[in-house]
């Protein structure tokens, strides 16, 4: 295939393409898991629900590459792919993807190259996260290198939304397609105030424990 070909030409430059990207998403990895240990002793919770990294395969590489028209070399697939090592960091309440991403920005090493926020602006199908491209450099024993990827940020109920809507809409042969997408959308919007409740018991249970520890220190 034309895939397996690709591969077989690129064979060695692409593992280390791919060997580097790992790199970036170890690097980004530890980032977050440092900034929530930090916030849950400031805020005496964890931000920061679970974080997830994955790589492309090289048949979706290949793919978006043909899709976008691009040379299928290794160098132009680095310039030209900004999602290929991907970064997701589930968090518990709206606000704290703010938060987090504000915090992860500021480091010096990390360079914010793209930002589209689908909390405040959703896709007219309902799709809510907030989405970073950022550069960080990796050091391997002879050279330093800038790695792309992509960080999304989403709460809980955003994840799942997602992850079942990408599920029933790549069924094939789906009947009642303006039904289905109707509902899916609904369910979005539900999502969303649900996210909207749950930030604000949280912010009512953190008052009262403030509340109630000015009370004992006083």
């Amino acid at each position: 295939s034309e895939i397996r070909n690709w591969l077989k030409k690129y064979a060695m430059p692409y593992q280390e393409l791919m060997s580097c990207y790992r790199c970036a998403l170890m690097e980004v990895e530890t980032k977050f898991n440092v900034l929530n240990e930090e916030l849950s002793l400031r805020y005496d919770r964890n931000p920061i629900e679970t974080v997830k990294s994955r790589l492309k395969s090289p048949e979706s590489i290949f793919d978006k590459a043909i899709r976008k028209g691009i040379p299928l070399t290794v160098e132009s697939i680095e310039k030209n792919l900004n999602d290929i090592a991907g970064v997701r960091v589930i968090c518990s309440h709206p606000a704290d993807i703010y938060k987090l991403s504000e915090a992860f920005l500021r480091q010096d090493d990390i360079t914010l190259l793209e930002r589209k926020d689908y909390i405040a602006n959703p896709k007219p199908n309902g799709y809510r996260s907030l989405h970073l491209i950022v550069e960080t450099p990796i050091f391997l024993h002879d050279q330093k290198r800038l790695m792309k990827v992509e960080v999304q940020f989403r709460t809980i109920s955003m994840d799942w939304w997602a992850s079942l809507e990408h599920k029933i809409r790549y069924k094939k042969n789906l009947p009642e397609m303006e039904y289905v997408e109707r509902e899916l959308y609904e369910c979005a919007e539900i999502s969303a105030q649900l996210d909207a409740r749950m930030e604000k018991l949280q912010k009512i249970a953190a008052q009262a424990t403030e509340g109630k520890d000015r009370a004992l220190s006083s």
